[in-house]
């Protein structure tokens, strides 16, 4: 998968989300073309758990993390956590 559609999936489905996806530091030989990380800022996010954030974004890869995507990083922030860091 390309690195901007996997960004537009989230961006689509997770209210005013900003993804930014790209490689992991560390790729698999295996499967490198299939691992991402993804960083995404939402103010949905807000008084959501890690976990439920978490799990907004891989509602919004859908059946792309079992047919596209081998593994992705996750990081999730609401904008005021993201400028904070």
């Amino acid at each position: 998968m390309d690195l901007s559609e996997i960004e537009q999936l989230i961006e689509a489905s997770i209210e005013d989300a900003e993804a930014t996806v790209s490689r992991p530091r560390s790729p698999d030989e295996n499967h490198e073309d299939a691992h991402f990380a993804a960083v995404v800022v939402s103010p949905t996010f807000e008084g959501k758990s890690l976990v439920q954030q978490h799990q907004m974004v891989y509602d919004a890869l859908g059946e792309r993390m079992t047919t596209d995507i081998h593994a992705m990083e996750i990081k999730t922030y609401t904008p005021d956590e993201y400028d904070a860091r």
